[in-house]
């Protein structure tokens, strides 16, 4: 869909240029680039307003000043610019409402409407959830995951060429843990024995080491007075399950057997979540194929000298030069850390897939570990390291407080979507409307998805947040039901249209200008909306931030409720109005539903 503020952006750059050269400027030529477009704070002064304050310096004069002359240049220029006025530094535009309206409104109604093509030709891969086969995917993770998706479906739709991969951390001391106490205490019990989901039989085990350990610990710092660090560290599971993770590192049958078994648990059950939350990839990389790549390559450098051995037989870097610390690659055993394979999980994906640009979605705390992986990549001699980009995002919790995996206080998944879900069928039934939504329970689940994928792509990336799950669920205010219910609403409205038998088709033909008649405020601040739809996915994908969109999604539903109130549609004065507010109401409608599938908002025909 073309911008409608372009052309003026090029007259207004036209202009520019033109007072330059009259006043004899020797300067490079303003482009529509350079020209900022804003909306004025009042309708009143008109639909756009291009501040002048940037060109001060250039053309040795006051922004007011610069305004008028540009507004002077536009009115010798056509009669098309004779909305243009000097408004203080400001040049202020005033559109052809009914030519404006059509030309909008006919491409939103088109075929390929919202393309855009910022990204054409860029190839991108996206990592993001980095689950490990430890636990069940938590709140942490649904924050991560719709992150990923959500910018993974942007920047395609900006042209981008997109691989979505996943690493599973399926090996490591922290896999051992869980894989040690099923061992000694499991006695054959298996998921299906327990009747519980097989990520969730996992984890259960990782919370009992977890805890045996802690205890462990506290009496060992009792009887031999040690701190507590000293103290876990001494602990008999501990050692045990860093002896395990050296059998496995070698190979040992049935270390390995039972790695396979317990990671076969942990995956199946995690994808059962990916599918239930809409949620894919195109790749998986498991760490236990990538860490004898990431070993060698610690190995070549460690023989060119970028990496040195302590005394304790350990390898390790001395990254102080580059304003870092020093950091251990390989441990004194022998045995691999995350940062190695690491190292071969991004060698095997430039191999798989020769990407432009490489994005790690991981929480804020892994922001040093990154830091780290790039400087040695580019080290190491990867010319592609430059390309590598940490997309850090904040925590999520719940009101009740901070989220431990060891203590098992974490919030399950599909617990917290099935607390959602129930809450959501609640609602349905104290408004009486089960027969009306057809399948309560699914409906109910797509409001929790809504609610849910909403709430957490509403906050910029970089922020913490508080997950408020009633707060979430509301059907008034800034939330993903109350955009649900926009779009179930104006389905609604055309259904019954089209059981009318009115005005559908002026509404499908589109011919004429019975845009013409739509030329209420609320008609067109709700038009010049749905026209500023490309800026915020092109802004979204810019800064890697779904939260420019779903406050555009959140604007585009005010206006439209604003319209709907203020307008008859159905019982307009007369049919051609009727069919102009129908075809209004349908680009809106189209609008939402591209929009609500980039933020993996579940679209529902009725609420």
């Amino acid at each position: 869909m073309d911008d409608y503020r372009e052309p003026w952006k090029l007259r207004i750059a036209e202009a520019l240029n033109a007072i330059m050269h009259k006043a004899g400027i020797n300067a490079d030529n303003i482009s529509p680039a350079h020209i900022i477009a804003e909306i004025p704070p009042n309708p009143e002064m008109g639909d756009l307003g291009f501040p002048m304050f940037s060109f001060a310096k250039m053309l040795r004069m006051g922004p007011p000043q610069i305004a008028q002359m540009v507004c002077a240049s536009l009115a010798e220029g056509a009669p098309s610019t004779e909305g243009a006025s000097a408004v203080g530094p400001y040049v202020n535009v005033r559109l052809n409402r009914a030519v404006t309206a059509k030309a909008i409104l006919q491409e939103v109604l088109g075929e390929n409407a919202q393309k855009v093509d910022t990204l054409a030709g860029k190839k991108v891969m996206v990592e993001f959830s980095s689950p490990n086969t430890n636990k069940p995917l938590h709140l942490g993770h649904l924050r991560n995951n719709v992150l990923g998706e959500s910018i993974s479906r942007i920047l395609t739709a900006c042209g981008a060429e997109l691989r979505k991969v996943c690493i599973i951390n399926d090996r490591g001391i922290h896999i051992c843990k869980s894989m040690l106490a099923y061992s000694e205490h499991g006695n054959g019990t298996t998921p299906a024995t327990e009747g519980i989901k097989s990520d969730r039989f996992v984890g259960d085990w990782y919370v009992h080491f977890s805890k045996n350990l802690k205890q462990e610990a506290e009496d060992l710092a009792r009887e031999k007075g040690l701190k507590k660090e000293e103290a876990e560290a001494q602990a008999p599971s501990l050692v045990r399950a860093q002896e395990m993770l050296c059998k496995w590192e070698a190979g040992d049958p049935e270390t390995t057997a039972l790695w396979k078994l317990m990671n076969s648990w942990a995956i199946e059950g995690m994808k059962e979540t990916y599918r239930r939350t809409g949620i894919s990839f195109d790749q998986y990389y498991f760490e236990s194929d990538t860490w004898k790549l990431g070993r060698e390559e610690v190995l070549k450098g460690l023989e060119r000298g970028l990496f040195y051995r302590q005394d304790d037989g350990a390898v390790a870097v001395d990254l102080s030069a580059e304003n870092l610390d020093k950091k251990i690659l390989l441990r004194s055993d022998g045995t691999s850390i995350y940062i190695t394979q690491d190292f071969g999980t991004a060698i095997n994906r430039y191999k798989d897939f020769p990407f432009d640009q490489m994005i790690y979605v991981v929480g804020s705390e892994q922001q040093y570990h990154f830091k780290v992986l790039f400087v040695l990549l580019d080290k190491l001699g990867f010319p592609w390291a430059k390309n590598l980009y940490h997309l850090s995002y904040g925590m999520v919790n719940l009101p009740e407080g901070k989220m431990k995996s060891r203590e098992g206080t974490v919030v399950d998944a599909d617990d917290l979507i099935d607390s959602l879900r129930d809450m959501a069928i609640a609602e349905i039934k104290e408004k009486e409307r089960e027969e009306k939504v057809g399948n309560p329970a699914e409906v109910a689940e797509k409001i929790a998805l809504g609610a849910l994928h909403y709430y957490l792509l509403q906050a910029s990336p970089v922020k913490d947040m508080l997950f408020d799950p009633k707060e979430s669920l509301s059907f008034n205010g800034n939330t993903g039901p109350y955009l649900q219910y926009m779009g179930a609403r104006i389905s609604s409205m055309l259904r019954k249209n089209e059981e009318l038998g009115k005005n559908e088709e002026l509404v499908m033909s589109n011919e004429g200008n019975i845009y013409s008649l739509l030329t209420s405020d609320s008609e067109w601040e709700l038009i010049k909306t749905l026209a500023a739809y490309p800026q915020a996915v092109s802004e979204a994908a810019a800064n890697l931030d779904p939260s420019r969109l779903t406050a555009y999604l959140y604007e585009l539903s005010k206006c439209f409720s604003r319209f709907y109130h203020d307008c008859p549609i159905l019982n307009a004065e007369n049919p051609d109005l009727s069919a102009a507010r129908l075809a209004l109401s349908q680009a809106v409608l189209q609008i939402l539903k591209d929009a609500f599938y980039l933020t993996c908002i579940p679209f529902l025909e009725v609420m």
